[in-house]
């Protein structure tokens, strides 16, 4: 949970607030509690609402960006993919001084996964492999470019400033050469010269549901859109094991490029994610760090 404003701009959000917006908008529910979730999330806020929902709203303009997205498209995508995603119940509207849209979402159990601690790592690469097959797979056309999809060379600049960033917090213990050769490998890897593939493009454990260790729910879908595949292959390195990242390679039939591309775009977020979550949301910032050393331990 964050400790801490993690972006400038961020609209303050309480269970009052929510209250009200339920109580204007959404007469019929106004009835039922309201209990905020603690999350490791960076642009949404969430709130149960009852036993069966959950409200979700945008903590800045960026995550509002989003919601009309989620609106178009998920509904469209969800017949197509092998877990549950979020099902729209309410669409919300600006009000009670809150500035942007939000939604209400029928509630999915699971919990999720936690680094070090999965219970079946084999048979979950495996249910990943077979969402990002299927979100490949998807025909649907008129979709929107996914965030982080484009060319690995937009994310130079902000990549390379994340490392002399991490140079300066020597207590992080970053050894910022062997990231610098990282990524500069994986920017002379050939780009993706298919056409573009559907894609969750934020398949961090956080927006994944596991129940009994397997895959159960694949939430938050605000990057969503088409672009490079190596974008699907960021749980290879934020989530799972050695022995299971490679039946998570295998299931997928990823090329060695392809590969490089996708341990390179995953290096990136952690990079800029590390200095920049440090003191503000700890779940972000364990998990660059364990991204980064098991990059840079595979290199």
């Amino acid at each position: 949970m964050s400790t801490g404003q993690m972006h400038p701009g961020t609209h303050p959000i309480d269970v009052g607030l929510v209250r009200r917006l339920i109580a204007g908008q959404f007469p019929q529910w106004a009835h039922l509690p309201v209990a905020r979730l603690a999350s490791g999330g960076t642009v949404n806020a969430m709130y149960r609402l009852g036993d069966d929902m959950v409200v979700r709203l945008p903590l800045v303009q960026g995550g509002a960006d989003d919601v009309p997205r989620e609106r178009t498209w998920l509904p469209r995508l969800a017949p197509h993919l092998p877990t549950a995603v979020p099902e729209l119940l309410g669409e919300g509207e600006p009000g009670q001084g809150y500035p942007w849209p939000w939604s209400v979402y029928r509630w999915l159990a699971g919990e999720n996964p936690e680094v070090g601690f999965l219970r079946e790592p084999v048979p979950l690469a495996e249910d990943l492999a077979g969402f990002v097959a299927a979100m490949r797979s998807i025909t649907l056309t008129g979709a929107p470019q996914a965030h982080r999809g484009g060319p690995l060379a937009s994310l130079d600049a902000e990549t390379r400033a994340a490392i002399e960033e991490l140079r300066r917090i020597p207590q992080e213990g970053v050894d910022c050469d062997a990231a610098a050769a990282v990524w500069e490998e994986a920017l002379s890897a050939p780009g993706h010269d298919g056409p573009p593939v559907w894609l969750h493009a934020d398949l961090m454990p956080g927006n994944l549901l596991v129940d009994g260790g397997r895959l159960t729910s694949v939430i938050d879908f605000g990057c969503l859109g088409t672009g490079d595949p190596a974008c699907d292959l960021f749980p290879a390195w934020n989530l799972l094991p050695a022995g299971a990242r490679e039946v998570f390679r295998a299931a997928l039939s990823v090329d060695d490029v392809t590969w490089a591309r996708g341990r390179g775009r995953t290096l990136s977020q952690a990079l800029i994610a590390l200095p920049y979550y440090r003191e503000t949301n700890p779940a972000m910032a364990l998990n660059a760090r364990h991204v980064i050393r098991t990059v840079l331990r595979e290199r």
